[in-house]
């Protein structure tokens, strides 16, 4: 690090946000969806609102939606944000680099409490435009199926249900608006899909796959090669849920059996390609959720089977041990979402009551520690980035314009110490390929990200730049391009 960046002026120190004390390790009401939702999707956006999209409601008729709204976490209220091009339901939803949503396949009807339509079609919602366009069309019609931002900033979209369990993945491109097949899938059916410290995916395979009925091996993606390779085997032959990845870089799933609850849990270390039993949860769980709090743990919600309503509880990689408190109770049993929001809390929306009953209630879930999105640097305008080229005290500006290929220096608050998860750095819209992260040698509490600007950018004085942490933007920032 070049000792120059002390002279810089900074903006927006403080990364860190506090609840009240009496709300902290527990939930709160918070506005009322607009429909009955369960199985739909909720996704971050850049501006801090939450997209809430699709899914189906156990009602008169068992609507599906197209109908989305979004969340404003500043007055905790939900508002129609327009419909999608169809009804969507077991349908992903990712982020993409430029802050546009790719939303994609899914089912589109229930017909007699059937489900049906399966869709290969997908679209992109434009926050600034507040609009739902088609793009291109998947290679393969899928519902159920996983869905990852690589970092490389395509979308690895991998197995998934059809009339039979679906054995082919492909990508989707920003840049050309296509879906192209890539490697040949291992094994079929759905899957958890998590991002390693290294670049390639973790899939673990929840059915379908053998003709035992047991649970698929697990399978790396390797975005290099487009091929994929079978992981090492599973600690429990039980069917994956939720898959985490870690601080230390392992990634912590939670199992059932087949559709029935359980208390099981593995930790996969990519390092050993090997899977290791962890202690129980503390209840037999179904239909859960599972979110990476910027303090390391993993908030896990979703039915209870013992006390047969909805709980949370929390798993902590210190101990390796999940722990629970009884108030942390909620409505919603399953098809509920939960998204970590710009404050550090977490948004539970919508979900479904045992036995027959869909919700539009939402509640907060505040963490013991509060922890708010990621933060960049700014001069003192308060646009202009604190990005210098790298090994140099010069910062990148209109007048000294950064160049593809080159390397950058980003400074910013937020990330977690000491993890092994890699932020993802977005230039111009495009994701730019991460050099380094840690704390900035020298500067206690100082993030430090080395970038290599990507080729295919337009030039321009004030091209956008922002970093992606745990699912969460930060703030936006400029920086000259030639």
């Amino acid at each position: 690090m070049n000792r120059g960046f002390h002279v810089l002026v900074f903006i927006g120190l403080a990364s860190l946000s506090m609840a009240s004390a009496q709300l902290l390790g527990s939930f709160t009401a918070t506005g009322n969806l607009n429909q009955l939702r369960q199985f739909h999707t909720a996704t971050l956006l850049t501006n801090g609102k939450v997209l809430i999209a699709g899914g189906f409601a156990v009602a008169v008729g068992w609507p599906a939606w197209a109908s989305t709204e979004l969340y404003d976490p500043a007055t905790g209220s939900f508002t129609p944000a327009g419909d999608m091009t169809v009804s969507r339901y077991f349908h992903t939803a990712t982020l993409l680099p430029d802050g546009k949503v790719l939303i994609a396949g899914g089912l589109s009807s229930i017909v007699g409490g059937s489900f049906g339509g399966l869709l290969s079609s997908a679209e992109l919602y434009d926050p600034s435009a507040g609009t739902f366009t088609p793009t291109g069309e998947m290679t393969t019609a899928r519902a159920s199926h996983a869905a990852v931002l690589l970092a490389n900033g395509k979308v690895l979209i991998a197995g998934g249900v059809r009339n039979e369990p679906v054995a082919t993945a492909e990508l989707y491109d920003p840049s050309t608006g296509t879906f192209s097949a890539t490697g040949k899938m291992l094994s079929t059916g759905s899957f958890t899909a998590s991002l390693l410290t290294n670049g390639k995916v973790l899939l673990e395979g929840s059915y379908g796959g053998r003709p035992d009925d047991l649970p698929v091996d697990n399978e790396i993606y390797d975005p290099d090669t487009g091929a994929f390779v079978v992981a090492g085997e599973k600690a429990n032959p039980l069917f994956p849920e939720t898959a985490s990845l870690l601080p230390n870089g392992k990634v912590l799933v939670t199992e059932i059996y087949s559709c029935d609850p359980s208390d099981v849990a593995e930790l996969y270390d990519p390092g050993t390609d090997k899977s290791a039993a962890t202690p129980p949860m503390t209840k037999s769980r179904g239909y859960s959720t599972a979110t990476l709090l910027p303090e390391g743990k993993v908030f896990v919600a979703g039915r209870d089977f013992v006390h047969f309503g909805g709980s949370a509880e929390l798993y902590d990689p210190a101990t390796g041990a999940f722990s629970t408190d009884r108030s942390l109770l909620m409505d919603s049993e399953e098809g509920h979402t939960a998204t970590l929001l710009p404050d550090g809390t977490v948004l539970m929306a919508g979900g479904w009551i045992c036995c027959g009953y869909s919700v539009n209630t939402a509640v907060i879930y505040h963490p013991l520690v509060v922890v708010s999105s990621p933060k960049m640097f700014t001069l003192s305008d308060g646009r202009q980035g604190a990005i210098l080229h790298a090994g140099t005290s010069r910062v990148v500006s209109p007048d000294d314009p950064a160049v593809a290929g080159e390397a950058l220096e980003i400074y910013a608050t937020g990330l977690t110490n000491g993890s092994l998860v890699p932020p993802q750095i977005a230039i111009g819209g495009r994701s730019a390929q991460v050099l380094f992260f840690g704390d900035a040698p020298g500067f206690v509490g100082l993030n430090q990200i080395n970038v290599k600007v990507p080729a295919g950018i337009a030039a321009g004085a004030s091209v956008p730049v922002r970093l992606f942490y745990l699912a969460r933007p930060s703030n936006e920032v400029t920086i000259g391009v030639r």
